[in-house]
């Protein structure tokens, strides 16, 4: 899966710091901790006709990061939120948007590691016309890497920071391969997630998700958890094998990028989709009814 530019997104209006830039125009300093060591949270989130989707968990998770890693500086709720609505406004945007969020600990006074240099913080609100960037209709083949997704023990999954380094390097696997995505295994060599979503399996009616623990506990994902309930479909968080994934009856991946996206192939094993069809399609009709009464007007 590669993206390709969109004229649409020719004269972006971009959001940095204090007011909005042309997408040409718009630079952090070369003394901001995102730059200086990827010192940085960030959220994805999607745009629809009936407004901004699930506005307030993501804003919840970025506060949380930036408190998990002690940001001092920090912008109030209503700043940010200000700052997306101006950002929409400026790009005349009301729907097929992905937003870039980014919230940065800052400029330093100085090059260095230590967060006593930082002296602000940064935000960064990048809006681009973007509909859902996986083949929805005919879903995508994945492969596994041989890079393990971060443990507790390392760089805790519950804070959405910047530094991607271990799913660019799981990304370029399965570009070498030729796939679409990378499946990535914890620590333990338990499925964990792709690259940049989550992922479920269907099993004899019965749905199945990794834990969030070297996993992002994702706001789409969390979403898919509390549908299954609602539809009173068993749903269940476990340590999963890659055997699981390869013999079940339907896999399929979360997230603000792609939403819903259908697996055929992992590892050069087909996917049983027709045995699971039914059950996610009862998810995926679940998932765009109730996108509208989870919009914010801003």
């Amino acid at each position: 899966m590669l993206q390709s530019f969109n004229p649409k997104n020719k004269d972006l209006k971009v959001w940095v710091n204090d007011g909005l830039y042309h997408r040409d125009e718009a630079k952090v300093s070369v003394f901001d901790s995102v730059v200086q060591g990827g010192d940085a949270v960030w959220e994805g989130i999607r745009v629809y006709e009936e407004g901004v989707f699930l506005l307030d968990r993501h804003l919840d998770r970025l506060f949380d990061s930036a408190h998990a890693l002690s940001f001092v500086h920090m912008p109030s709720r209503d700043e940010v939120k200000d700052a997306i609505k101006k950002t929409l406004e400026a790009n005349n945007m009301d729907r097929d948007t992905h937003i870039r969020l980014t919230l940065t600990r800052g400029r330093k006074i100085t090059s260095g590691m230590d967060p006593r240099l930082n002296q602000d913080y940064g935000l960064i609100v990048l809006a681009e016309w973007k509909p859902p960037v996986y083949d929805n209709d005919h879903g995508i083949n994945i492969i596994t890497s041989t890079i393990r997704r971060n443990s507790p023990m390392h760089l805790d999954s519950k804070i959405h920071h910047n530094n991607l380094l271990n799913n660019i390097l799981a990304k370029i696997q399965s570009n070498v391969a030729g796939a679409d995505a990378a499946l990535m295994l914890d620590a333990y060599g338990f499925v964990s997630e792709l690259n940049g979503t989550n992922i479920f399996y269907i099993k004899k009616g019965q749905i199945y998700t990794p834990h969030a623990d070297a996993c992002l506990p994702g706001i789409t994902r969390a979403m898919v958890i509390e549908i299954c309930k609602d539809l009173s479909l068993e749903i269940t968080e476990k340590n999963c094998s890659l055997v699981e994934f390869y013999t079940s009856d339907f896999v399929f991946t979360t997230g603000s990028m792609g939403e819903l996206t259908p697996v055929n192939i992992i590892d050069g094993r087909s996917i049983k989709r027709n045995k699971g069809q039914e059950v996610f399609d009862k998810i995926h009709q679940h998932f765009e009814a109730k996108i509208k009464n989870l919009c914010v007007k801003l």
